[in-house]
């Protein structure tokens, strides 16, 4: 009499071969974590230079504020560029909070009354760059270290 079913060697090659394809899954999805993490770091940064223009623009004399040079993103200076307590920078701090939070790294602030510098470590390096810059030139760029001054 032949009994219908699987052997057990079926079923174990069967569960080890789930087992290889959930791992290349799970691979796959841990670098897109990565990659879409890096791409929030990078909106976030570009929203800060148009929101910067508007408080440049939007302040008399036309600045941007108190100097923050060499200062830390999350401890800005008073009626700075990155400050928390100003109305018109508020914009600026919560995107730079956000990149800050997706990055889970390293983050530089600098500014003058007249230029500006957010460096934020990415998420997983893009080939030697290891850092996202935006300045008050225009610049968007990745670079290898943290930006230092008020340029990338």
């Amino acid at each position: 009499m032949k009994q219908k079913g699987f052997t057990l060697i079926e079923l174990l090659v069967v569960i080890a071969i789930i087992g290889i394809l959930a791992s290349v899954v799970l691979a796959s999805l841990n670098s897109a974590r990565g990659k879409g993490a890096n791409a929030a770091i990078k909106a976030n940064l570009a929203n800060i230079r148009a929101q910067a223009e508007l408080v440049y623009d939007g302040r008399t004399p036309n600045g941007y504020g108190t100097a923050a040079n060499a200062r830390s993103c999350t401890s800005p200076t008073a009626s700075s560029l990155f400050a928390t307590t100003l109305p018109d920078t508020a914009v600026i701090n919560k995107a730079v909070n956000a990149a800050i939070t997706a990055s889970g790294g390293a983050s530089f602030c600098g500014s003058t009354t007249s230029a500006w510098v957010v460096s934020v470590q990415l998420k997983v390096a893009d080939g030697a760059n290891t850092y996202w810059c935006v300045d008050s030139t225009g610049a968007s760029t990745g670079k290898a270290a943290v930006a230092t001054g008020v340029a990338c």
